[in-house]
């Protein structure tokens, strides 16, 4: 994976990300309480800052 963008130079901090299958991976605090949201088996909500989406967005290009 290679990193788009993220809040701190850890890895254990909200991180975007490029795969190599032309997919985006987002690393970010996993949301406990989803509300209306439906979730299939394997799939979690996560949450990052619209600024990390920004920045990201940029750097894919």
């Amino acid at each position: 994976m290679i990193r788009l963008a993220g809040d701190c130079q850890n890895d254990d901090c909200p991180t975007v990300y490029a795969t190599d299958r032309g997919t985006i991976a987002v690393q970010g605090l996993i949301v406990t309480d989803p509300g209306q949201v439906r979730l299939s088996p394997g799939e979690a909500l996560v949450e990052i800052s619209v600024d990390l989406l920004r920045e990201a967005a940029r750097a894919a290009g």
